[in-house]
């Protein structure tokens, strides 16, 4: 049963690599013994992960990426396939999302009826058209393969809507924040396009998954940790770490009759 856990000499693709849950993936998916492209707008902080990983887990390549650019992701691709003759995953991890206690100003002090569409069309280009780009351009490789393994991410504000409670401050000022609707509305969309390409690649070997992550800690405010754990079923926020087996789940064989699905992992927030 455990062999079927085994990702030894696969090579997975990873976008969104630099950030605090693609590094647990990318570091993950090497210690398993897979062949890693770490890909990121980040180029240094993808390069020094790479190298990093190579001296302690096997093979990793940092490749600096725009998801949203068909000719950055193009050359991601080829740049894969040049270095590793092959691509056997791809996590498709790379979102904007901003940050409690980080990005206020950016989107949380801006309510839906005032919310700019120059935002709206940014989260829109990367969290949708982003993974739209990176799986168009690794279907033709994984087709002539006949096998791979897709893995889109999620949100738990992909399947329910965010509770602004949360977001709300003890500030003296009054000032309060709200979860942007792009993120919730891409985060929806991510589990409508693993269902189309399900389906749409019944029969070639190509299996496609939804992951659906809870909130992490990150160091965001007290109060709001607070008011996120009391409102989780398991009583506190997820470690960054607890998700990587879900993904190596996901990845390796031991999911084989496993597409079009989606593995949530929330502490059982959806539950209520």
């Amino acid at each position: 049963m455990t062999n079927a856990f085994d990702i030894s000499g696969r090579t997975i693709i990873v976008t969104g690599a630099a950030g605090l849950l693609g590094r647990e993936y990318a570091h993950a998916l090497g210690a398993a013994g897979a062949s890693v492209i770490l890909a990121d707008l980040n180029e240094a902080c993808v390069t020094q992960m790479a190298a990093e990983m190579r001296e302690q887990q096997g093979n990793a390549l940092g490749v600096a990426v725009d998801i949203t650019d068909e000719v950055s992701v193009t050359k991601l691709i080829r740049t894969a396939l040049d270095s590793f003759g092959r691509i056997d995953g791809l996590v498709n991890n790379a979102a904007l999302n901003p940050a409690v206690g980080r990005d206020r100003k950016a989107a949380f002090d801006v309510p839906f009826e005032q919310y700019p569409l120059d935002l709206w069309n940014r989260t829109v280009a990367v969290n949708l058209t982003g993974m739209f780009l990176c799986t168009r351009e690794v279907a033709p490789t994984m087709r002539a393969q006949r096998r791979g393994v897709i893995v889109n991410v999620s949100s738990t504000y992909g399947l329910v809507g965010p509770d602004q409670r949360l977001y709300e401050t003890d500030e003296s000022d009054g000032r309060r924040g709200y979860k942007p609707v792009d993120y919730s509305v891409t985060k929806s969309g991510v589990v409508g396009f693993t269902r189309y390409l399900a389906a749409y690649w019944a029969g070639t070997g190509i299996r496609v998954n939804t992951l659906t992550p809870g909130g992490v800690f990150s160091d965001q405010p007290e109060e709001f940790v607070r008011r996120y754990s009391a409102r989780t079923p398991l009583g506190r926020m997820a470690n960054c770490h607890e998700y990587s087996a879900a993904l190596l789940f996901l990845l390796s064989d031991a999911s084989s009759y496993m597409t079009g699905g989606n593995l949530v992992v929330d502490g059982g927030w959806t539950a209520w």
